[in-house]
């Protein structure tokens, strides 16, 4: 039996529609990007997010209440949704934009702030960063929002729900870092946190149940335009072949040729 003072845990999960890891990434053809149709996936960081949410679940019990996961992204980012569901979240946030629209983190941050607002959870778990754009900006900026604790990078979380707070290793140069942050709280997931499990046939069936709430950037007042423009992306030149050397001289001779010594 938990004491009738304990505290129930709300935990949200943000979660991207990125470029499928695999995918080799290539320029699209007007040279004002990559090329996005291929395939799409979970960005792996939020997908650990996922998992560490419901492992936490399974280790305290009954005293997390409810886990949310969020998405902003076109139409089809719901698939992102219904796999985090089927993982074992409880209900998802499809604030839903154009497929030509792609958000800065301030403007994801901004909308991410808004649906704390709405949802009120006490931990917020996100990915340092997407594979798409490498940023690795948008949970220190809803931290900043928010005016919440955060924790980054992390390997190992730890929550003392009856004292309210998450402890996170996190990895530094140096090694090692141990962080406690009363809650509410921001943390974001390194790689080493943990390995996402599979979804099971009957839990992908199951998640096809569970609710799914749409919202709009104007419903949240906020705009999510992007405030830089990309100009021209261009692939980078193609590496020549190496050549091997019979001494060191000629060695030394080659790299002078090269202009480099």
């Amino acid at each position: 039996m938990r004491p009738s003072s304990a505290r129930l845990l709300n935990i949200l999960v943000p979660i991207k529609r990125s470029i499928d890891y695999a995918v080799k990434i290539r320029v699209n053809p007007q040279q004002t990007g990559v090329e996005t149709n291929v395939k799409h996936s979970m960005n792996p960081f939020d997908e650990i997010g996922v998992e560490e949410a419901v492992r936490l679940r399974e280790k305290l019990k009954d005293a997390v209440k409810n886990i949310t996961v969020v998405t902003i992204g076109p139409t089809k980012a719901n698939e992102m949704l219904r796999t985090a569901l089927a993982m074992g979240a409880d209900k998802g946030i499809h604030i839903e934009i154009p497929e030509t629209l792609s958000p800065e983190p301030l403007g994801v941050a901004k909308a991410l702030k808004e649906v704390v607002n709405k949802e009120k959870p006490d931990l917020v778990i996100l990915g340092k960063q997407a594979i798409d754009d490498d940023a690795g900006q948008t949970g220190q900026m809803l931290a900043g929002l928010m005016g919440w604790s955060q924790a980054t990078f992390a390997s190992k979380v730890e929550v003392d729900e009856p004292r309210g707070v998450v402890t996170v290793t996190r990895e530094v140069d140096g090694g090692l870092q141990k962080v406690e942050c009363k809650l509410p709280a921001i943390v974001t997931t390194d790689l080493r946190l943990n390995e996402p499990r599979y979804t099971s046939l009957p839990n992908i069936m199951k998640a096809k149940k569970k609710p799914i709430e749409k919202l709009s950037a104007e419903e949240l007042g906020v705009d999510l335009r992007p405030r830089l423009e990309t100009v021209k992306v261009t692939e980078p030149p193609k590496r020549k072949g190496g050549a091997k050397v019979e001494s060191v001289d000629e060695l030394v001779a080659k790299l002078k040729e090269a202009g480099v010594a």
